[in-house]
């Protein structure tokens, strides 16, 4: 009986958990982490994979995903093409899920992906139906906060956070209102409320009156606890962290001081000239979402299929990406791979409260692995803007390892193979 069922011979090995840096062999057994030493032998029967040039990570996080697939519409992606298929061994779905609708997302998206998959349950009743599309629904009296509070205490296996939005076109119909309630759910709960900034709606033709984007963070962010989660830095839209000044917004650096986070949330809303801003005024985020989501991602459609393409969304704009390639942006922008790794991985386990169970190669851990090709070249990277910038470095997913059971980067979504 072999001592190993797999190795993985010769990689870059990046444990932030651990301080590990360097080449390094990972051993697995039973599902698990067995070892990571400078060399370590098999016997016949061990799989030994050689990863020299590849980057070997902890199983990487995804925390921005949009994965509750046809309750959601058009909007929802399969979780495992977003997941292991690209590379990702764990996922947690923002607001795609409900009280009311959480047990059809356990049952027929969590359970059976291989992918982990988590939730953000959804503030309001309509949890991300359509992906958000009927702003009407997201008003105050469509929340109900001690039943969102006692369902995601009743699944704390599942429900790491609280999902609500905080942009021009709601605070033009409703004030702060919801985001009361959306903290009184975060602070009853004891759990995180990552909050969407950068304007998602229309502004509506009627409302409580008027409202200025850039005072919209200083009324959330007093409402808001250590550890809550500010969305969307970089974004394109009114109401970021980018004032209409084109400047970081000064209660930036007062939130940061006082324990809240930031997670990209990539997607559509990225903007490299606003990242471009937020980073050379010393914004570094905590954790690194892809925000992949039907209305932007193109996801090929079988031949036989007589889908139609929702090109009359109002943010509709297709195109190939993963978290990866997420990374390769923010890498073009100066952030470094050691800057990068932690927030899909350590960081990531943190705001899940999963800390020492993911995100680690230690021994014992589950075998959850990311494999990384580390590409040279010149390419250009373009944003939904027509920004671009030019990058001699770039990621691409090579496989991952779930529990020990491999799983290629095949995806149909990836940008190149």
């Amino acid at each position: 009986m072999s001592q190993y069922d797999v190795i993985l011979h010769g990689g870059r090995v990046i444990d932030p958990a651990q301080d590990v840096d360097g080449v390094f062999d990972v051993a697995i057994r039973d599902g698990h982490i067995a070892a990571v030493d400078s060399t370590i032998s098999g016997t016949p029967d061990t799989d030994v994979i050689d990863v020299s040039g590849k980057l070997v990570l902890p199983g990487m996080i995804d925390t921005h995903a949009h994965v509750y697939q046809h309750v959601t519409g058009a909007f929802g992606l399969n979780a495992d093409m977003v997941g292991v298929h690209s590379g990702v061994t764990a996922l947690v779905d923002q607001g795609g899920p409900s009280c009311m609708t959480l047990p059809g997302f356990r049952t027929f998206i969590a359970e059976p992906a291989q992918s982990r998959v988590y939730a953000f349950l959804s503030a309001y009743l309509v949890g991300g139906l359509e992906g958000h599309a009927y702003p009407s629904l997201y008003r105050p009296d469509c929340m109900n906060v001690d039943a969102t509070v006692r369902v995601a205490l009743d699944n704390a296996d599942m429900v790491k956070g609280i999902k609500a939005h905080a942009e021009p076109g709601g605070f033009a119909r409703w004030g702060s209102e919801v985001m009361q309630q959306a903290a009184q759910i975060g602070e009853a709960a004891n759990l995180p409320v990552y909050v969407h900034f950068g304007q998602l709606w229309p502004l509506p033709e009627s409302g409580p009156g008027d409202v200025m984007p850039d005072e919209i963070l200083p009324q959330v962010i007093a409402l808001l606890k250590p550890g809550d989660v500010l969305a969307h830095p970089f974004t394109r839209h009114p109401g970021g962290f980018v004032n209409m000044d084109g400047e970081v917004h000064p209660i930036v650096s007062e939130a940061l001081e006082r324990g809240l986070k930031v997670d990209v949330g990539y997607g559509s809303h990225f903007s490299f000239k606003m990242a471009r801003i937020a980073i050379d005024a010393g914004i570094v985020p905590h954790t690194l979402g892809a925000d992949m989501h039907g209305y932007n991602t193109r996801v090929p459609e079988p031949e036989d299929s007589q889908a139609t393409e929702h090109e009359d969304h109002w943010f509709y704009g297709q195109t190939r990406f993963s978290l990866v390639s997420a990374m390769t942006a923010l890498m073009a922008l100066g952030l470094t791979l050691e800057q990068l790794v932690p927030m899909v991985t350590t960081n990531a386990t943190r705001m899940l409260g999963l800390e020492g169970e993911l995100g680690t190669l230690k021994p014992g851990a589950a075998a959850d692995v990311s494999v990384l090709h580390d590409d040279r070249g010149q390419w250009i990277l373009r944003d939904n803007e027509g920004n671009e910038v030019q990058t001699q470095r770039r990621l691409r997913p090579a496989f991952c390892l779930r529990a020990g059971h491999r799983v290629d980067a095949d995806a149909p979504i990836l940008p190149y193979a």
